[in-house]
């Protein structure tokens, strides 16, 4: 499902969350200007520099970074400071601005672009810029939680925007989302409450990540579903702790 209009107008243009947008599409060619393509993304070189390793988090003193060995370049952590290595508590920031592909980034940009307005309205831009920020910190700490000993980079906005879509749901759940629903080959665009459309999406993140739980490897597709949930609960719980003006929902206007 993807979100392209709801029905909340909003009283200012939203600053902060076009910024937002603005540095996550700069941050990604720039990215890919040190190789890799803007179809599909950064090399793993890149996302392993700026990307959040989870074993880097929870283990003070270790770099995870591309090594050298005798059958070529991999993946590894050491004890001490590798060459080229950025400190790891930047990557906790760096990791929320860098994503995978061109499909990624377009994704998580359509959802902060069509919800992130409203929050930001909600709270004014220096708050929401901050509970942004502490939204994207706090999904990559159930994240690391979950899995402290991976070694996976964990990369992208969507544990920030989970966050706003949480502070959305509980604003909002009323609100009514055009949306297009892709089903295989077959697809429409129907209008659905916020309530029904995230609740659907959050539902997909805690199913999947119970999904990789179960499975051999705990993986998740590559997927950090559990910064997904995480988001979005902070963003579900503060969001009543920041937001000082509520728009009245339309009582009957379509969103086309």
């Amino acid at each position: 499902m993807i979100p392209l209009k709801d029905n909340i107008p909003t009283d200012r243009f939203p600053f902060v969350t076009f910024a937002l947008i603005v540095a996550n599409v700069i941050v990604y060619i720039l990215a890919v200007r040190h190789g890799g393509s803007l179809i599909s993304g950064p090399t793993p070189q890149q996302e392993i520099k700026f990307g959040a390793i989870p074993f880097a988090l929870t283990h003070p003193g270790d770099q995870c970074g591309v090594l050298q060995t005798t059958t070529g370049e991999a993946l590894g952590c050491v004890k001490g400071t590798l060459p080229g290595a950025i400190p790891t508590w930047e990557t906790v920031f760096t990791a929320m601005f860098m994503h995978a592909s061109i499909i990624h980034i377009g994704g998580n940009m359509i959802f902060l672009w069509i919800f992130g307005n409203n929050v930001e309205d909600s709270m004014g831009p220096v708050k929401f810029f901050f509970f942004y920020i502490v939204g994207g910190i706090a999904a990559l700490a159930l994240q690391v939680a979950i899995s402290p000993d991976s070694t996976t980079p964990t990369l992208g906005a969507s544990g920030a925007i989970a966050a706003v879509l949480g502070g959305y749901i509980v604003l909002y759940p009323r609100a009514r989302v055009l949306t297009l629903v892709i089903i295989i080959l077959f697809f429409t665009v129907i209008e659905l409450p916020a309530l029904v459309m995230l609740g659907i999406w959050f539902s997909e993140q805690a199913l999947f990540a119970a999904a990789g739980l179960t499975t051999a490897t705990g993986g998740g597709g590559g997927v950090a579903y559990f910064a997904h949930i995480g988001g979005f609960v902070f963003g579900a719980l503060t969001i009543k702790l920041l937001a000082t003006r509520r728009r009245q929902i339309p009582t009957s206007s379509p969103v086309y």
